[in-house]
């Protein structure tokens, strides 16, 4: 975010192979939620919205995430079937992408990841 007109940074983590208990848990979803934000000092707002849908299609069911943060949001997908997850993290506010990155990677115990880091202008 040091680019000059720079409004956010978005971190997009598509994680593989990850640990089946954790994302079935919606209590292991809020949790990560919690220690996210603490991890990159952003100040929650609202509760961690973790509903269990898309019940009509195999690769649809599971998990989804919505943590509105007070410079913008954490979202996230997880696929029962594939037992991957889907991550975004958007803040105009600075916050250490590696530390989002090694972060979750851990967290869920993917295996396998795929990132990409996108300044918003």
């Amino acid at each position: 975010m040091k680019n000059k007109g720079a409004y956010g940074l978005e971190v997009i983590l598509d994680l593989y192979d990850c640990d089946p208990k954790i994302i079935r848990s919606g209590k292991a979803i809020r949790d990560f939620t919690n220690k996210m934000c603490k991890l990159l000092k952003m100040k929650k707002f609202g509760k961690t919205f973790v509903p269990h849908f898309g019940h009509d299609n195999l690769k649809t069911s599971g998990y989804s995430l919505l943590q509105f943060i007070e410079t913008s949001s954490i979202t996230g997908h997880f696929s029962e079937l594939c037992n991957s997850a889907y991550i975004n993290v958007f803040s105009c506010k600075m916050f250490s992408a590696t530390k989002a990155i090694n972060f979750t990677k851990k967290y869920f115990k993917a295996k396998r990841i795929k990132t990409r880091k996108i300044i918003r202008k």
